[in-house]
């Protein structure tokens, strides 16, 4: 178990400095040694704001630093399999941003990297939308008070209009973002810690919003991501799941949920209102979930990365194996989309 643990930052987007560097810095032994970010003067700000020792021009020069144990992958999608890679093959561990990819292909070759390295660590940061229920959901899928899964009814949207006067982000831009949309993927995976993978997708999307003005202020960039997404998924446990992703839909009833029914009770998760209900057969409504405390879990993203190297634990949330499950989904939407047919799973 090594003493000290030297970590370098590759990419300083808003989660890494809101989460990965104040947790990582507050854990005894670990010490952030260097950071590469956009521009080095941007890498030079990171550094000043969080006393970071020293930082690079390039992401190249984190890797090859041989201060650096391991290292923290906080870019857009694009470039996570270059590094990830990269990475692995230096002989340091790795936690990575999600969306974990761009495509399938590229997530094939993040686990076969990480499979040729089986000593080093390799993980994604996990979706933590779910975090206080998931084991309590889990355990009423499995434990028999749903009875047999019939439909899982899964929505992730804004509840606003169209809106064209927001300048172009990352997430629309498929050259950063690979074949992920919206929070699809994120959820997708919340969803398989529940009931485990679905075996086909049948997709349709919109892409409401044409254009929108270029982050840099010139001109217009057309969107090539959709805006909505409409999809249908037979699951290995048994019954379908329909899910609804979307950023243009007003008035639509606003919030992040998922509803799963069975043929002995069903349960409705309002992730927004922070609520989880459950009725039974017999029941005559449904009733609110009181979450035992041991079995609401928070975000422990880096100490769990740290435990995974220190050899104290393997990591849980989320394997490079479980990111390839949720790439294969994201891509099979687009897959179906375009081909207007079911795709089946795994790719």
């Amino acid at each position: 178990m090594p003493d000290s643990i030297r970590i370098g930052i590759v990419g300083a987007g808003g989660n890494t400095r809101n989460k990965h560097i104040p947790q990582l810095q507050d854990i005894d032994g670990v010490d952030i040694v260097c950071v590469a970010n956009r521009s080095r003067e941007s890498a030079q700000a990171v550094a000043d704001d969080f006393g970071i020792p020293n930082f690079h021009d390039h992401w190249q020069q984190v890797i090859d630093d041989p201060d650096v144990d391991a290292v923290v992958i906080g870019t857009w999608p694009y470039m996570h399999c270059p590094v990830t890679c990269a990475a692995l093959a230096a002989g340091k561990h790795v936690l990575v941003e999600a969306r974990m990819a761009m495509n399938a292909a590229e997530a094939h070759e993040m686990l076969e990297t990480s499979r040729h390295h089986p000593n080093l660590v390799a993980q994604v940061v996990p979706s933590p939308f779910t975090f206080k229920w998931d084991a309590t959901i889990h355990d009423y899928v499995h434990g028999g008070k749903l009875g047999d899964l019939i439909a899982v009814d899964l929505r992730g949207g804004t509840g606003s209009f169209p809106d064209a006067s927001g300048p172009a982000n990352w997430r629309q831009d498929r050259d950063l973002s690979g074949y992920n949309i919206m929070a699809m993927g994120i959820w997708y995976e919340a969803l398989m810690r529940w009931t485990g993978p679905a075996t086909a997708v049948t997709a349709m999307t919109q892409t409401v919003v044409k254009r929108r003005p270029a982050a840099d202020g010139q001109g217009y960039v057309p969107m090539t991501i959709p805006d909505h997404v409409d999809v249908l998924a037979p699951l290995a446990i048994g019954g379908q799941a329909r899910m609804q992703f979307t950023s243009v839909l007003g008035h639509a009833s606003a919030g992040w949920g998922c509803s799963l029914y069975g043929s002995e009770g069903t349960l409705h998760l309002d992730a927004r209102a922070g609520t989880l209900h459950y009725g039974s057969r017999d029941s005559k409504e449904l009733v609110e979930v009181a979450i035992a405390p041991e079995k609401a879990a928070s975000w422990r993203v880096e100490a769990e990365f740290i435990d995974a190297i220190r050899g104290v634990a393997p990591v849980r949330l989320t394997t490079f194996a479980d990111g390839v499950r949720y790439m294969e989904f994201t891509e099979a939407v687009t897959r179906s989309a375009q081909l207007g047919q079911s795709v089946p799973l795994p790719l």
